[in-house]
């Protein structure tokens, strides 16, 4: 008899082994696959040099590109570019979006784990029977729920792939905003000095208007004079007074400007920079490379090249659905009618066993879904692909910009000279009577005129080198050394 049960159990146990060793070798092959695309770079074709140079600019200058704004010599603007790095309130938002991206990818990873819930309880209930005698009853349970659903497809892969590529992405928005926020400052102090420059050209103008107009007006009380030179000195004077309160404003809207950028309050800096300086120099030639280191270095186009990877996991994300889904949960723990024999051996009750669950029909939802995500990835490659156009064509206007603003710059340069050499020969000729002093008023309104325009265009050669040092993407490279405060925060965990 021993025998019989002995050989009728063996089947048994071959079966369940059987089912045990298909099992797992369906979880150990299932577990290596994730339903989906895989990601794939997209190659875009770039042109292999920029329009707008010679094109024999060798390698990029990355270091100088790195920390460009020390290359214009200021240290004020250095201080500046430090306090707004530090305390910019746009910063401060971009560094909490990295955070909060790091803190989803985390939950998204939690999810290939299994979870594990402690709960107790304490109930009792009562119930009347015929004789109108009340019946109560307690239970007392304590224990723990286990539950994993394996991730046989790959679902939950593809999401963490996703929330991974997010959390990049945020990374190289942060970078963006500091690559703006870089030329903000730098384009606003350059404004500043721009003013700053014009204002001293109109003041010593006015200076030399006035002593002009004093002199015509003594010699015409004494009888010497021409009154009409008189008037005419005098509207040419107030013509280039009226000049500076529009320059003086200007100056106080920079300085505002550059105050709000480093996340101070408007008129905290004005002690600081009202006085006059003169504007940067410019002391090192940049090599800006090629159109391919661009667009390595650009924040915006690095960004744009993580959605599209997040999106493309979105895919097989959805794709799982049409699979079954495979949960193994258990529980152990007491059970008992009474608090008293809660934790006797008798309390004790587990239960174990897996569970499946297959969607059959939900009216297209799932394929549908695919098809969204689907949409959407190729939404996001349009934006890669026209991040990349914006790019060139930002780079290529910056490089052509600057090239003829510093040859604009040359040429009211050598206007400024003329016009200063014609009114120093009309002012003799009038002192010496071989002219009228129209063309004095003339050759000072030409000399204001011309001076004005050089001191714009030398902030403007400026303002096109900082927009070019923006279009190759320079300045986010620095920012772990300069965050100060908040690189530790973003490169927390």
């Amino acid at each position: 008899m021993a025998t019989s049960n002995h050989s009728s159990a063996a089947p048994h146990r071959g079966v369940r082994r059987f089912y045990l060793t298909a099992l797992i070798g369906f979880l150990l092959i299932a577990g290596c696959t994730a339903v989906g695309p895989d990601y794939i770079r997209p190659e875009t074709p770039l042109p292999d040099q920029w329009r707008g140079t010679s094109g024999d600019d060798g390698d990029q200058d990355t270091a100088t590109l790195t920390r460009w704004w020390q290359n214009l010599e200021d240290p004020q603007l250095t201080r500046l570019v430090q306090l707004a790095v530090a305390d910019n309130l746009d910063v401060r938002e971009a560094v909490s979006r990295v955070r909060e991206a790091r803190y989803r990818q985390r939950i998204s990873r939690a999810d290939l784990f299994p979870t594990v819930e402690a709960a107790g309880a304490a109930r009792k209930s009562g119930q009347e029977d015929a004789s109108g005698a009340m019946n109560e009853t307690e239970l007392y349970t304590a224990g723990f729920d286990a539950s994993w659903e394996l991730d046989l497809f790959g679902g939950t892969r593809r999401a963490t792939e996703a929330a991974l590529a997010d959390l990049e992405a945020g990374i190289e928005d942060l970078n963006d905003v500091m690559v703006t926020l870089l030329a903000e400052v730098a384009g606003n102090y350059i404004e500043l000095r721009t003013y700053q420059t014009r204002l001293t050209v109109a003041e010593r103008n006015v200076t030399s208007q006035e002593e002009t107009w004093k002199l015509l007006e003594a010699l015409s009380r004494a009888g010497m004079g021409d009154e009409l030179a008189v008037a005419q000195a005098r509207y040419n004077l107030e013509s280039s007074r009226a000049k500076i309160p529009d320059l003086m404003v200007g100056a106080e809207e920079a300085m505002n400007r550059l105050a709000v950028l480093a996340g101070q309050t408007a008129g905290s800096l004005q002690a600081e920079l009202a006085a006059a300086q003169p504007l940067p120099t410019v002391s090192i030639d940049l090599a800006v490379g090629v159109p391919a280191d661009a667009i390595r270095q650009r924040p915006d186009v690095r960004r744009a090249e993580r959605e599209l990877a997040a999106q493309t996991a979105r895919i097989g994300e959805a794709e799982a659905d049409l699979y079954p889904k495979l949960t193994l949960s258990g529980s152990i723990g007491l059970e008992s009618l009474s608090l008293g024999d809660l934790f006797s051996s008798a309390a004790r009750v587990w239960s174990f066993g897996p569970s499946i669950s297959w969607p059959i029909f939900k009216a297209g939802t799932i394929r549908n879904n695919i098809k969204v995500q689907e949409e959407l990835q190729e939404q996001a490659l349009a934006r890669y692909e026209a991040t990349i156009l914006s790019v060139l064509e930002e780079v290529e206007n910056a490089l052509i910009a600057y090239a003829q603003e510093q040859q604009k710059m040359e040429i009211l340069r050598a206007a400024s000279d003329a016009a200063r050499t014609a009114a120093e020969l009309a002012g003799h000729q009038y002192t010496t009577g071989m002219t009228g002093f129209s063309d004095v008023l003339d050759a000072q309104r030409s000399l204001l005129s011309f001076e004005d325009q050089m001191a714009e265009s030398q902030g403007a050669v400026l303002t096109g080198l900082v927009r070019l040092y923006k279009a190759l993407g320079g300045g986010w490279q620095s920012f772990g050394q300069m965050a100060g405060r908040q690189s530790p925060k973003v490169n927390e965990g």
